[in-house]
């Protein structure tokens, strides 16, 4: 555990690491699971928990999710990039998430550990609010894994590329398609440096309504 951390800076330091990631240090299943222990915590709706977690470690099937990844990565970096003003700081950030997303695209399949939650349900020919409940019933499951994950001295980054090729996968790993939903897919390990700090983001004010919009 990291000692220390309060749980603002918790919350405030916890974000998606690419470049940072210790691509060398194997991440042990003890600790993996200890981040699942809390993250099973989160809240689902009706308290179904219906969640299954899938963890890939072993190296032939960690390179054919790469495979599949990078795929839809290039199809995704194709797309029209949103267009920031000068003084968003979103516009600053850009090229550094680039390249960033770049190299864990090129070393996607060196992760330590990939972490796939998966909810049973679909979410194909369902309402709005249906659809809801099922990502609300994981989704902050998996934000939970990654706040462990940061108190274990572990970064993650929460990916959805990978979702294009969701019915392969599943097929790899041994889902059942037609009953589970693959929500993420989290890249976990050990990072290298010292810490975090903060992210630059939108003041507060400049996102907020008050009774409409």
């Amino acid at each position: 555990m990291v000692p220390g951390m309060t749980p603002e800076e918790l919350l405030t330091t916890t974000r998606s690491v690419r470049q940072r990631l210790d691509l060398r240090r194997a991440v042990p299943r003890e600790v993996l699971l200890d981040c699942l222990r809390i993250a099973v915590q989160a809240p689902t709706g009706g308290n179904r928990q219906g969640w299954q977690w899938i963890f890939v470690t072993e190296a032939e099937k960690k390179e054919r999710i790469a495979e599949l990844y990078r795929k839809s990565w290039y199809s995704y970096i194709k797309q029209d990039r949103p267009a920031y003003e000068r003084d968003d700081p979103r516009r600053a950030q850009l090229p550094r998430v680039a390249r960033s997303a770049q190299f864990l695209a090129d070393h996607f399949g060196e992760v330590p550990a990939m972490v796939i939650p998966c909810i049973e349900g679909r979410p194909e020919g369902r309402h709005n609010d249906e659809i809801g409940g099922l990502y609300g019933s994981i989704v902050p499951a998996a934000w939970s894994f990654m706040l462990a994950a940061r108190l274990n001295g572990l970064a993650c980054a929460y990916t959805t590329l990978h979702l294009t090729y969701e019915k392969e996968i599943a097929h790899l790993l041994g889902i059942d398609y037609d009953r589970y939903m693959q929500a993420c897919l989290l890249t976990v390990g050990y990072f290298t440096g010292e810490s975090f700090k903060q992210a630059d983001r939108l003041p507060p004010a400049a996102v907020a309504h008050w009774n409409g919009w």
